[in-house]
């Protein structure tokens, strides 16, 4: 490609040539320049395979740039000799020449040292990251590709700050959630293998151990339901499912769990039973962690109320809702998105509030699906809305 522009280049300004002074001068600037452009461009491309071996930018900048004087003084001499001009004319070409190719060279380096910095920026944060420190950026500024690939950069040291300290984060609330049950069934053991219980208490102690090993179960199978939502590893199995039977069977199997709390679960339901796009279970498995996390913030005598609707159309798909609202204290605007962390506690005094697992799988579960879930706002207590795609109509 670069062999047929050099060549196209010298038969236009051959052309232009013809235009100007004449079929004579159009043959010596064919004569003149195609061979230079070709030599030129075939050792070019010795140098370009070649690129790895010559080393750094700086020293291929200069090959370059020794290749384009070298062309550019055989270009004068050659019209020097076959134009038959005068010494006088010849030195002082030479001397144009000369001087057009020192300033551009000059330019070129003070650009080239330039975007060398850049590189050097870049490079240089790459290494420290690549030493464990998240706290450095480019400092690139400006347009360009250079600043594009420091931005890129610098985004991805972001990133990878953020996942650290969500590991950290994540590590310290599993090691803490995992320390109080594994420290009393320890504790238990011991009483137990020591035999300083009687038999009734060592029978009340097992029964503490059994309660403590499901908490364990549930805590590492929440953990690991997590990590295959987001990493796509689930297998889904999509269906049309009526809202409002799965409703009606979740809240039935709440209610004793409401009703030993003094909480009273109704439900405001569709009038046409709308269905959604969803796999059953898991869309179950959303219900029951709102549901619960309901019950658990609300005071006895208080209310939870699930209700299903159809929402407005979304980018052009039919949508619905469920609501899972409270009569409890509420959340504050400003936590209603740290409740979908993982692990996250408004109440961290609160000791019968879970992992802080049940929002987070939530979220993932629906999003999952296509949909949304929020916190939105509400006259009194918290109100939590979950938003499925709707089955298209059998006519698309």
């Amino acid at each position: 490609m670069r062999l047929l522009i050099a060549t196209a280049a010298a038969l236009a300004l051959s052309a232009l040539s013809a235009l100007v002074y004449g079929g004579h001068a159009a043959w010596l600037t064919l004569v003149t320049l195609a061979p230079i452009g070709v030599v030129t461009v075939l050792v070019a491309g010795v140098a370009v395979r070649r690129r790895a071996q010559l080393g750094g930018l700086r020293t291929q900048g200069a090959v370059i740039g020794a290749l384009i004087v070298a062309q550019a003084l055989a270009a004068a001499g050659l019209f020097v000799g076959v134009m038959f001009v005068s010494a006088h004319d010849a030195f002082f070409l030479v001397v144009l020449c000369l001087y057009a190719l020192l300033i551009g060279v000059l330019c070129l380096s003070a650009l080239g040292r330039g975007a060398l910095a850049d590189l050097a920026a870049v490079r240089g944060t790459l290494r420290a990251v690549g030493e464990g420190r998240r706290d450095v950026r480019t400092g690139v500024e400006g347009g360009g590709e250079l600043a594009e690939l420091a931005d890129a950069v610098d985004a991805m040291v972001q990133r990878l700050d953020g996942e650290e300290t969500a590991r950290r984060a994540l590590i310290a609330a599993v090691s803490h959630d995992l320390r109080t049950p594994i420290t009393s069934l320890r504790l238990l053991a011991d009483a137990v293998g020591d035999g300083v219980v009687d038999d009734a208490t060592a029978r009340e102690y097992a029964a503490r151990m059994g309660t403590h090993v499901q908490a364990l179960g549930a805590l590492i199978d929440d953990l690991f339901e997590l990590t295959q939502l987001e990493t796509g590893e689930l297998r889904w199995s999509m269906e049309q499912v009526a809202l409002d039977a799965l409703v009606q069977d979740t809240v039935e199997a709440m209610r004793p769990a409401a009703d030993a709390s003094g909480v009273a679960v109704r439900m405001v339901l569709e009038a046409d039973n709308p269905l959604a796009n969803a796999d059953a279970p898991r869309l179950q498995r959303v219900l029951f962690n709102l549901i619960q996390n309901a019950i658990r913030h609300t005071p006895p005598d208080g209310t939870v109320t699930v209700r299903t609707a159809r929402a407005a159309a979304d980018g052009g798909v039919d949508h619905v809702e469920i609501e899972v609202a409270d009569t409890g204290t509420g959340i504050p605007p400003a936590d209603r998105e740290r409740v979908f962390i993982p692990f996250e506690r408004l109440d961290p005094a609160r000791s019968d509030a879970g992992a802080g697992l049940g929002l987070a799988i939530s979220r993932a579960i629906v999003e999952a699906h296509g949909g949304r879930i929020w916190i939105a706002d509400a006259a009194a207590g918290t109100s939590v809305r979950v938003r499925l795609p709707a089955p298209m109509p059998q006519s698309a």
